[in-house]
């Protein structure tokens, strides 16, 4: 696969002919020390890729659209209490390389990282620029949103009952009933916990908001760990 390269559509319209590059693409051209000629794919996160060659670090050359899609047949979205460290980079990686669709960072009852105003900002704009990345190398050419960082309750407040056809999972090593694969099409939330887990509150709260507490299986496993594996089983 040709290295690939994302580009807002804000910031270049892709279409045939010469490309200049926006200056953070053009820095990511130089440091690679990309050749005049060398094969390149460049997308906008609105499906579909265009294949070309570089000119010189600055400019590139697109030549053919190619309308493929590398998207899961479920729409699988995660809600994280987030881990601390660099743990929550590596989850965002992963989840975007199988396929998630969506991630909103929580601040939940027990969460040791607690992000607030411009440091949630700073944060999130990383972890986008981790999805973006992610995507560049796995060949999705939809890139998911990491939302801004919300408290539980402000965040359901803020779901709301909208798209009651959606599946609402929490996963609990109480719950008795296994997550089953979504079918093909359709479309869910699932919510996991950070280090310690939601309290019991918490999920009593996220199932009167229309969420089915969920297994995945007899073992705790981390908090970075679980919303990789319950993405993994959603998708099939």
């Amino acid at each position: 696969m040709s290295l690939r390269f994302y580009i807002p559509p804000t910031e270049a319209m892709l279409a045939p002919g010469l490309l200049t590059l926006p200056a953070a693409t053009a820095k990511h051209v130089k440091v690679l020390r990309l050749k005049e000629g060398e094969p390149v794919a460049v997308f906008d996160g609105t499906g579909g890729e265009w294949s070309g060659e570089v000119i010189d670090p600055k400019t590139l050359l697109l030549r053919t659209h190619h309308a493929v899609e590398r998207e899961a047949d479920v729409r699988v979205m995660l809600a994280v209490g987030m881990p601390a460290n660099e743990r929550m980079d590596a989850l965002v990686e992963k989840a975007v390389e199988l396929g998630v669709a969506a991630i909103q960072p929580l601040i939940t009852r027990r969460s040791v990282l607690r992000l607030q105003g411009e440091r949630a900002q700073r944060r999130v704009a990383h972890w986008q620029g981790v999805a973006i990345a992610a995507c560049e190398q796995c060949g999705r050419n939809r890139v998911p949103e990491v939302a801004p960082v919300a408290t539980l309750s402000d965040w359901l407040q803020h779901l709301g009952n909208d798209n009651a056809r959606l599946h609402r999972c929490v996963l609990s090593p109480l719950a008795t009933r296994a997550l089953e694969p979504f079918a093909a099409g359709e479309s869910g939330w699932m919510v996991s916990g950070p280090e310690g887990g939601l309290g019991e509150d918490e999920i009593a709260l996220l199932q009167r908001s229309g969420f089915q507490a969920v297994s995945l299986g007899p073992r705790v496993l981390r908090a970075d760990t679980a919303p990789l594996a319950a993405l993994m089983r959603a998708c099939g």
